[in-house]
């Protein structure tokens, strides 16, 4: 997978890609990621990408010339599946949204600031709009990074153990189970016996009626349907 990302603050970027599970799919060569300044492809000479906004109101606008630049020139070296916009009323990041981007070859992440972009560039160029939350941050840096996070990990051979993913919260509209490691007893606290018992139909029945009792109670919501 490819992925570029379009930013004012590139530096903000850079560093999670640096470490941990990121970096380490990054080193395999499973993923490639691309940080664009957008003041690299403004004419101001001031480095300007932003305006005051048509009618008056408080906030600066992203332009739209510098963003075209940048997108067209990306799309005349490769056919991008997606070019996402991250915005706070775009619709909200689930795992389901992360299952089908990780499916993607070439993606564009289009970070917002200030008031927002030109709403042009959504019309003309945005092919799906995301959400991080029902919040507002000061750009939209933080919600790629998230998104990266949350696709990247879903590639093949980006995690040790391919399955562990698939067990995660959410991939199947619940909750994970509750979870152990050694030692099985530890100041009088127990690990439950079923986990140490070696039978593993009776185990993975635990871990289902566990992950739902976990659900219903903190996520009942998930369970609607």
């Amino acid at each position: 997978m490819r992925i570029d990302i379009i930013t004012v603050v590139p530096d903000l970027l850079k560093s999670p890609f640096e470490a941990s599970i990121m970096q380490r799919s990054i080193a395999k060569g499973l993923v490639e990621v691309h940080f664009h300044n957008l003041r690299d492809y403004t004419t101001n000479a001031y480095k300007q990408v932003d305006d005051y906004q048509f009618g008056g109101g408080a906030g600066m606008v992203m332009m739209i010339e510098p963003i075209d630049k940048c997108i067209s020139e990306l799309k005349a070296e490769r056919d991008y599946d997606e070019i996402i916009y991250l915005t706070p009323d775009g619709e909200t990041l689930n795992q389901g949204i992360a299952n089908q981007i990780s499916l993607q070859k070439n993606i564009i992440l289009l970070c917002g600031h200030y008031k927002g972009v030109d709403q042009r560039v959504r019309d003309q160029f945005i092919t799906r709009e995301i959400s991080i939350g029902d919040y507002v941050l000061s750009g939209g840096e933080l919600g790629a990074l998230i998104l990266c996070d949350t696709v990247i990990r879903l590639i093949p051979g980006v995690l040790g153990n391919e399955t562990s993913a698939l067990t995660d919260s959410f991939q199947d509209d619940m909750l994970a189970p509750p979870v152990y490691t050694r030692p099985a007893e530890y100041k009088g606290w127990k690990v439950p016996e079923i986990l140490t018992s070696g039978n593993t139909p009776k185990i993975e029945t635990w871990r289902e009626e566990q992950a739902y009792k976990h659900t219903l109670k903190r996520r009942p919501d998930l369970l609607k349907d």
